[in-house]
């Protein structure tokens, strides 16, 4: 496809943040189905990052996790080594990255996916200058493969590339949740919508944001990060600056 429209001039209005990171999580681009990849779910989630890139002047990267296919603490359930079981979730992230690759270029949206692991025949090679110059073009740069290292979570991987590319905040996306709460309000009907917390709240209190190595990542580097429901069409929301879900700064 061409890039005509990639382009370092602003295309849209300005928007609460000006460079931002979307994490979407494996289970997301299942869908009802649980397991796999629902197209329809991933063309939604693919829209709406096309609406807010047509709509605001706006850098959007993404990080993707892979728990639809693979889950490593799975195998190391199943009696498999910690590394090998993360090694293949890697590679289950990188499979969910190239799927959204092709539904945003499908929607006219030119992408660049970056993986932390070298595998030059379907993705380019992890480069932080080479990355910010993409969104400075108007690409959406996917990052897969997490860090490249095991025992390492996306979400950590979400708050490292955000802070290496400059990102303004992480917006968290999640299945069906619709921000933080003070318990699982699937089992606890008293359950309580949080709508702000910051960094030292979610440690001290256990909330299941991110795991602890990206909210002090996060944290030292004075990222917000925004807990919101993936399906409910926000992102457009929370840029024109409505508050919406959990915030965690």
């Amino acid at each position: 496809m061409t890039e005509a429209s990639s382009s370092s001039s602003p295309t849209g209005r300005a928007g609460r943040w000006s460079r931002v990171m979307v994490k979407l999580s494996g289970e997301a681009f299942a869908g009802d189905q649980g397991v796999g990849i629902d197209g329809e779910v991933v063309t939604r989630l693919a829209s709406e990052i096309v609406a807010i890139k047509s709509d605001f002047d706006v850098d959007v990267a993404v990080v993707v996790g892979g728990g639809n296919i693979w889950r490593g603490m799975t195998g190391v359930g199943a009696g498999m080594e910690r590394a090998q079981a993360d090694y293949m979730g890697m590679l289950a992230t990188v499979i969910n990255a190239l799927g959204l690759q092709a539904t945003l270029e499908r929607l006219g949206q030119p992408t660049r996916v970056q993986t932390a692991i070298h595998m030059s025949q379907v993705a380019e090679p992890y480069i932080r200058r080479r990355a910010i110059r993409h969104l400075e073009k108007g690409r959406v740069v996917i990052f897969a493969a997490g860090t490249g290292n095991p025992f390492f979570t996306t979400d950590t991987t979400a708050a490292l590339r955000a802070v290496e590319i400059d990102a303004d905040a992480i917006l968290m996306g999640k299945n069906g949740t619709d921000g933080v709460y003070t318990a699982d309000p699937r089992v606890d009907p008293s359950a309580e919508l949080l709508h702000e917390l910051s960094y030292i709240d979610v440690l001290n209190r256990g909330l299941k944001v991110m795991d602890s190595t990206a909210i002090t990542l996060c944290m030292d580097n004075g990222i917000p990060i925004c807990v919101f429901d993936l399906m409910g069409d926000n992102l457009s929301a929370l840029l024109d600056g409505e508050h919406i879900g959990t915030l965690v700064s």
